[in-house]
């Protein structure tokens, strides 16, 4: 029998300002053949290259990774600002029409950090370009160095920083065992206006969303804010969601 194939979005990336390629990164690709016990398969984020039928009729699931570009404020009915550049335009029309598609056929769908947004915005919901900017948040980005440069050391940048609480009977509280965990944090964009399906489970303490799910999909259809990609072979938390997410692989996947 074989293992479940996982879908994983790729990103617009120009290498020496010359060369286009589609990229994602390395530890989301090991948490899904190391922990949720599936292949990877990369595919790109661009409209023209990627058929989201076909797609849907080769994978078992669907990964819809953190990026560097936000999802467009078109997207939601805002004006672009330069500030909240770069934009990904490409990928923001693939992810959303594959949000859809995945929770009409009972695909397993899990959305991480922008991943999150997406789903979000996939169902009338609304984002924040500047989570920090709202009064009572806190400053939800990668930590930096005075320079001002991000840190470079991993042990820093994906430390836990701050809780994310579970409303009381969520799915999340039951898949984790628990009403609150600690996470990781590196966003500025999120949540303002959940969409009319997004049921949120879990906020940080400054009231940002960090966990939700579809309302009656058939299937896995989880989305997490934190980086849960990251260290999910050893980190309890992250752990739990991949192993969660390939379980749900296996109850959707053919038994040719």
């Amino acid at each position: 029998m074989r293992k479940p194939v996982v879908g994983v979005i790729g990103n617009a990336q120009v290498i020496n300002d010359s060369h286009h390629v589609q990229s994602t990164g390395k530890r989301s690709l090991m948490a899904v053949a190391e922990v949720a016990g599936a292949l990877p398969l990369m595919f790109a984020g661009t409209p023209g290259v990627t058929d989201v039928d076909t797609l849907l009729s080769a994978v078992d699931g669907i990964l819809l990774t953190g990026a560097r570009a936000n999802v467009h404020p078109s997207r939601y009915g805002v004006e672009p600002d330069p500030r909240y550049e770069p934009f990904d335009p490409d990928r923001d029309a693939t992810a959303l029409e594959l949000v859809r598609a995945c929770v009409e056929r009972g695909v397993p769908l899990l959305g991480i950090c922008r991943g999150l947004q997406e789903m979000n915005v996939a169902f009338g919901g609304t984002l924040h370009p500047e989570i920090r900017d709202l009064p009572g948040r806190m400053n939800h980005r990668a930590p930096r160095l005075e320079s001002g440069e991000i840190h470079r050391d991993p042990k820093v940048v994906f430390a836990d920083r701050h809780e994310v609480r579970f409303r009381p009977g969520s799915l999340f509280e039951q898949l984790f065992g628990c009403t609150t965990i600690r996470v990781n944090s590196l966003h500025g964009q999120g949540i303002l206006e959940p969409g009319k399906r997004i049921v949120v489970e879990g906020v940080a303490e400054d009231g940002t969303i960090e966990a939700i799910r579809v309302a009656d999909a058939p299937s896995f259809a989880l989305g997490v804010q934190w980086h849960a990609e990251h260290d999910a072979q050893n980190n309890p938390v992250n752990r739990i969601l991949f192993e969660a997410f390939g379980a749900a692989l296996l109850r959707n996947k053919p038994t040719f």
